[in-house]
């Protein structure tokens, strides 16, 4: 019989109400049922997830993480031909200013309450005197259904502690009465509101705990509790928040607490929120949680508002050892004798020196290669000296490149959409290789980006303005309700 480690749906979502905008997202929590009304017809494309839909029994892929799109009577996705405009070797340091907010940072708790309710803002130190009146006029009744005695919230801030988001719910009890209510500042200068209202119950989430000590080094025994591709995704996330001064926490009863969509034709399945936490105690040590976003890649993010996306976009091995980065190669040179005398010294050749792009992971022959992030398979053949190549093509113009591989899965084909860890090919040593490793690459708009460059910053390893109301809203959504 299949075990379930403290298996049980999680609750979300109602009817959401927006000031000056409408805006219609997804929200689930534990133990009840969603309830559309009129506004939910009028869903956004920026709605922070699909809308739910019902699962259906048809196989679409023999592998999770894979899906296999239709080719075209004109069509055939397993042509190998070569777009050479793949394969432009540009140069650059890439750099993005565009909305990247590197100082995000995030305030969590829950304010005890008080007959001034309505200063809320300026008690927790936000000096915006337009905010604090436009939250004053519109929490009026909020702050009537107000249950338990604190206020729980997240609040954004950003660059010289700029308002960038804050999230508020009426009580710490999660149940067919809990709003959380969230506003963000208008690009017209005004402020907007989203509201949610939790009444009914969805089966999109499911919360899950299992074992700190499973997760972190026996993977296998998650193995029927998760999507396969969601257990290289869980361990790199618990990996990261796992916090360094509790070095002893595996030896505990620590649980891994997770928020997880097991998703549908429609969706991939998703790990929305994940918790280290003391099950006596219901301390919480660390967290994570998912940020979707429409024009690029989603990403994950601590409760403080701190991005580990750069290690998931540079992390294609669980084995690995980086051999060589970007830099100057000694390319081969022959010695050329005097041709005036036989006898004479033979010339010192002059050493020539070619640019080395991308990162070299070492490893043995047929060590499993992940994909870094979600995207479609654009090429998947034999290219010259990268050897036996796969091209990842992921939304936000990024490109991901696994060269010199021994093999390919042998279910993926060009056209087809991969998720975040699936396992797509396997180390190997074919082109123009000096021994068994991974060459790997990430391109933005066809330039060359190091992952590992001090000024690399890419938007997706940022918090970007407009994503700041979707972190604070996951955060009291999905995360353990906080104390007070």
């Amino acid at each position: 019989m299949k075990k379930n480690v403290c298996a049980r749906p999680l609750f979300l979502k109602g009817a959401i109400n927006i000031i000056g905008f409408a805006l219609v997202g997804l929200i689930q929590l534990p133990g009840i049922e969603l309830v559309s009304s009129a506004l939910a017809q009028t869903t956004s494309q920026t709605s922070k997830a699909p809308q739910v839909k019902q699962k259906t029994v048809t196989q679409i892929s023999k592998q999770a993480g894979l899906k296999v799109k239709p080719s075209s009577p004109n069509q055939s996705f397993k042509s190998m031909s070569l777009n050479p405009e793949l394969f432009k070797r540009i140069e650059g340091e890439y750099s993005n200013d565009g909305g990247s907010n590197l100082d995000y940072r995030v305030q969590r708790g829950c304010l005890r309450r008080s007959y001034n309710e309505e200063s809320l803002p300026a008690n927790l130190g936000l000096d915006d005197r337009n905010f604090n009146d436009f939250f004053k006029a519109q929490t009026k009744g909020f702050f009537d259904r107000m249950r338990g005695n604190c206020i729980p919230y997240a609040l954004a801030l950003g660059s010289r502690n700029r308002f960038e988001s804050l999230s508020i719910m009426n009580g710490p009890m999660q149940d067919a009465k809990t709003e959380i209510w969230t506003f963000t500042p208008s690009v017209a200068g005004s402020f907007l509101i989203q509201q949610d209202y939790l009444k009914d119950e969805s089966k999109r989430f499911t919360e899950i705990q299992l074992p700190l000590r499973d997760v972190l080094y026996d993977p296998k025994k998650v193995g029927d509790k998760l999507p396969v591709e969601l257990i290289w995704e869980l361990n790199s996330v618990i990996k990261q928040i796992y916090p360094e001064e509790s070095s002893a926490l595996e030896n505990t009863n620590s649980v891994v607490r997770l928020i997880v969509d097991f998703g549908d034709k429609e969706r991939w399945a998703q790990i929305w929120a994940a918790e280290i936490i003391d099950p006596a105690s219901g301390e919480v040590f660390s967290s994570a949680f998912w940020v979707e976003r429409s024009d690029i890649p989603g990403a994950f993010y601590t409760a403080s508002g701190e991005s580990i996306e750069r290690t998931f976009w540079t992390n294609p091995l669980s084995y690995r050892r980086i051999s060589r980065g970007v830099g100057s190669v000694r390319a081969s040179s022959k010695k050329v004798a005097s041709s005036k005398n036989t006898n004479a010294a033979v010339a010192a050749p002059k050493q020539r020196y070619r640019t080395h792009m991308g990162i070299d992971y070492s490893a043995p022959i047929g060590t499993p290669i992940f994909s870094v992030a979600t995207g479609k398979v654009v090429h998947l053949g034999y290219s010259g000296a990268f050897g036996n190549l796969i091209i990842l093509e992921h939304p936000g113009n990024y490109r991901t490149y696994y060269a010199h591989l021994s093999n390919y899965n042998a279910e993926l084909e060009v056209g087809n959409e991969v998720r975040r860890g699936l396992e797509i090919g396997y180390v190997g040593s074919t082109g123009r290789s000096t021994g068994p490793h991974l060459h790997f690459e990430l391109r933005k708009d066809g330039i060359y980006v190091d992952p590992y460059g001090a000024k690399t910053e890419l938007d997706l390893w940022n918090m970007r303005d407009s994503d700041s109301g979707l972190l604070t809203r996951e955060i009291l959504l999905l995360g353990t309700p906080p104390k007070s």
